[in-house]
């Protein structure tokens, strides 16, 4: 299909966006600075020894201090719950501290050089996506389908859409939790990879098609995997019947005039 280097594009994007995460994991700076936590206070940030760590914990933030461009006195340590942009207590607990203890706070994120193959991944992304895994799906959804059914499957392939967003949203930060946030990205490059074999596969051109002739391109198999011979020169028929869809066996397909 002509969409199908967009969607290898995508696929590439994801793949930077997981080689941006995995580079920043490698060189996470190593937390140096450990302080004791005020009693009554959350200590369990201060356990971490490495920044990645510290970041895959939402309570956490990173504090640390630049020599030039290398990382030093840096420690893990609670999240202020009223605001991310500071630390529950320590150095970094307001903005006066960050200017006379010159510390920086990262929340969510670990100083690192690599942090642009992250911007330049989700560029990539962003570039692939807008033009063709985003809208083609709409437009093929709304060709392939025969008359009959092409309100219902254009339904379906709607909910499937919108259920498997809203997974995909409730799980991220789950998933990156499990499998950190490269792996995360790893896995849904996976998930774009299949999609792309099945497409370049599965998927029949229907640029400059008429739709009649875009529904005669599905009259035979178009993915021959595991089919078995006793499927060859088997075929489906239906015909509408009092505004229902009727499926016609093998056998009494031949009496239908």
């Amino acid at each position: 299909m002509v969409s199908s280097p967009y969607f290898a594009g995508t696929t590439v994007a994801l793949l930077v966006l997981a080689l941006g995460f995995l580079l920043s994991a490698q060189v996470s700076p190593r937390i140096t600075f450990k302080p004791v936590a005020p009693s009554g206070q959350n200590g369990t940030c201060t356990r971490y020894s490495y920044c990645n760590e510290c970041m895959l914990d939402p309570d956490c933030g990173f504090c640390y201090k630049m020599n030039k461009s290398t990382v030093i006195d840096s420690s893990c340590v609670p999240v202020n719950k009223a605001s991310t942009n500071e630390a529950a207590w320590g150095r970094c607990e307001n903005e006066t501290k960050f200017k006379t203890e010159e510390v920086f706070w990262a929340y969510n994120f670990c100083p690192t050089p690599y942090s642009w193959t992250a911007l330049l991944g989700l560029i990539l992304y962003l570039v692939f996506f807008a033009p063709g895994m985003g809208p083609m799906p709409w437009t093929v959804n709304s060709e392939i389908y025969p008359l009959w059914a092409r309100s219902t499957g254009n339904a379906c392939s709607s909910g499937i859409n919108w259920i498997f967003n809203v997974l995909v949203s409730l799980t991220f930060l789950h998933t990156a939790e499990y499998l950190t946030y490269y792996g995360a990205f790893f896995l849904y490059a996976g998930f774009a990879g299949v999609g792309l074999l099945f497409i370049y596969g599965c998927l029949p051109e229907t640029k400059g098609k008429k739709l009649e002739e875009i529904e005669s391109l599905f009259d035979n198999r178009l993915c021959t995997c595991g089919a078995s011979d006793s499927d060859e020169g088997r075929y489906i028929e239906y015909i509408r019947v009092k505004g229902s869809n009727y499926h016609l066996s093998d056998n009494d397909a031949s009496d239908v005039e």
